[in-house]
């Protein structure tokens, strides 16, 4: 039987492979930085560190904003891959309730996480969508789904249900106060919540300075 190390070394292996040249901002290397970000916090926090790196590693395996809005595809590919390294069912259907809950579906939409784990690796992925990465990421997205950088005559909307949300094709600043100018106040660890306050800061500077810049005020 593999050990955890192994089976976190052949999923680091295998989503590198399966996201070669992914250019949205959910690349790679935004998973290595999630899988990185959730091993710091889960030492601090006391998580379990095999659910908490796989539940990281795994994260975005089929996000639904790649699969036409389906968000049943990830945990079914989370659980035939685990399946496939020969992990146990514990540590299956741990993973799987990450997969499945992890994402954000809405300013008006509360997404809890059931485990401590869970909360590990929610907290790291939204942590790399705020501050400088979160901002470059940001763009590289909605560059990749041929929507405007901004509209003024477009103000953002605040969705109060999952499907609202997915069907959203709003300008890029809008995405700043529809979603990653609230995660500051979502995060679930004091490690996060730590972390995400200089992001967070860094991030309002920015979309200030790009509307002055935009009106021409400096």
């Amino acid at each position: 039987m593999a050990s955890h190390d192994e089976w976190i070394e052949k999923t680091r292996d295998h989503v590198e492979h399966l996201f070669e040249g992914e250019g949205s901002g959910h690349d790679y290397q935004h998973i290595y930085r999630v899988w990185k970000m959730s091993q710091r916090i889960a030492e601090d926090e006391g998580a379990n560190k095999t659910v908490a790196e796989l539940g990281a590693l795994l994260h975005d395996i089929a996000d639904w904003k790649f699969h036409d809005g389906d968000d049943t595809i990830g945990p079914k590919k989370a659980e035939e891959w685990l399946n496939s390294i020969g992990a146990d069912q514990s540590t299956i259907d741990q993973v799987k309730d990450i997969v499945a809950t992890i994402s954000y579906k809405g300013a008006g939409v509360a997404t809890p996480m059931n485990s401590l784990e869970g909360k590990a690796v929610q907290d790291a992925d939204r942590l790399d969508a705020i501050g400088a990465v979160g901002i470059g990421r940001a763009f590289s997205y909605g560059g990749n789904k041929n929507r405007l950088m901004y509209h003024p005559d477009e103000p953002p909307v605040m969705h109060d249900s999952f499907e609202a949300y997915k069907k959203n094709k709003g300008h890029t600043i809008n995405h700043f106060y529809e979603k990653l100018l609230l995660l500051k106040d979502r995060m679930n660890t004091d490690t996060g919540k730590r972390i995400a306050e200089e992001r967070h800061q860094y991030m309002q500077e920015y979309v200030d300075r790009f509307l002055k810049e935009w009106d021409g005020h400096a």
